[in-house]
């Protein structure tokens, strides 16, 4: 309140949210006149607008020119200000409203793909998972036959490798360097991968509680990124503690040649220096 107050009184508009909510998504929008026109530039994310977290938490965050995603973080701060109804989104997913119904939707749609003999797989990263609903769909797919393989840093209510019911989820945690912080959502969609990042972790606060907001990341090399760091996560090459079906957890550091494992976080730091 005392950083609002002195926004304020710098000649700032703060806006303090919706009431009963707290707003978690992570979004910035600037709005410019260029050459007649306006043209919006958007940056949403999985991690705070915080510098001294932003040193120490691993996030992934998209900076676009996009118009039509220009145009749903519009309407959402929008609506934020109390300027706007209610109104649909092309390529958010806003909690409390559209985003479990709309990640439930698409776990349902990789059970009709796998029934029907198209590609179809879930790989989900977050902090936490204690949503039932969430839960129970993502149990329903593994009994129809969907892979699902999950990477969560903290507490997960979800118990994987059961006979008969999670079989085909496999779920393990990474320790590392950098605090883990971002929520990736990958979806096989019949071979066309389907790719969102955003704020939200699968518990009530959330998804009931929270103002969150999650992307869909649509070009094809950013795709490739996320995938490339799913695929290091869930490597055999990487160190992970790897959720036993008894619900205890065996530390995986070693490789088979007993030398210890690449961490992820120093691949991602070499990826760098490389581009550099």
């Amino acid at each position: 309140m005392r950083w609002a107050r002195k926004l304020e009184d710098a000649g700032v508009h703060v806006v303090y949210g919706l009431v009963g909510f707290k707003t978690h998504a992570k979004l910035s929008l600037v709005v410019r006149e260029e050459f007649g026109a306006i043209r919006r530039y958007v940056h949403i994310g999985t991690g705070n607008y915080n510098p001294k977290t932003a040193r120490m938490y691993e996030d992934f965050g998209l900076l676009s020119a996009d118009a039509v995603l220009g145009d749903d973080i519009n309407k959402l701060f929008n609506q934020l200000s109390g300027f706007a109804p209610q109104t649909s989104f092309s390529r958010l997913l806003v909690a409390p409203r559209t985003l479990r119904p709309g990640l439930i939707e698409r776990i349902e749609r990789e059970v009709t793909n796998h029934q029907a003999g198209k590609p179809a797989y879930i790989r989900i990263k977050l902090n936490s998972i204690m949503d039932e609903e969430f839960i129970e769909a993502l149990y329903r797919a593994s009994g129809a036959g969907v892979k699902i393989d999950l990477v969560v840093r903290g507490i997960c209510a979800l118990r994987a490798g059961i006979p008969g019911l999670s079989e085909n989820i496999t779920v393990r945690s990474v320790l590392g360097r950098f605090l883990e912080h971002s929520r990736i959502f990958h979806f096989a969609h019949g071979g066309n991968d389907e790719l969102w990042i955003g704020s939200a972790d699968l518990m009530h606060r959330n998804l009931d509680r929270r103002v969150e907001a999650m992307v869909n990341i649509n070009q094809p090399d950013h795709k490739r990124m996320l995938i490339r760091a799913l695929d290091h996560y869930l490597s055999d090459t990487s160190p992970a503690w790897i959720m036993r079906e008894d619900g205890g957890w065996h530390h995986a550091v070693l490789g088979p040649d007993r030398e210890p494992l690449t961490d992820f976080h120093a691949q991602v730091t070499d990826w760098y220096r490389l581009r550099e």
